[in-house]
């Protein structure tokens, strides 16, 4: 399933970085234009832009228990 169907979603990517480092991170999509997604990372508390080529694999995030 392609990331446009999560817009306003919180979910899991494994994302890969310009220098080949894969990283795992749990994102809200806010917007997917082109050849990149705005995301807002749940973890660094900031926006940021991927570049959809980079991003292996998409998924819906685990719900956190309370």
């Amino acid at each position: 399933m392609s990331i446009e169907t999560y817009i306003g979603r919180r979910v899991e990517v494994i994302y890969q970085n310009g220098k080949g480092e894969m990283s795992q991170r749990v994102v809200t999509v806010h917007s997917v234009s082109g050849v990149s997604a705005r995301v807002f990372d749940c973890a660094k508390q900031a926006f940021r832009t991927f570049s959809l080529d980079r991003i292996l694999a998409v998924m819906p995030a685990a719900r956190r228990v309370s």
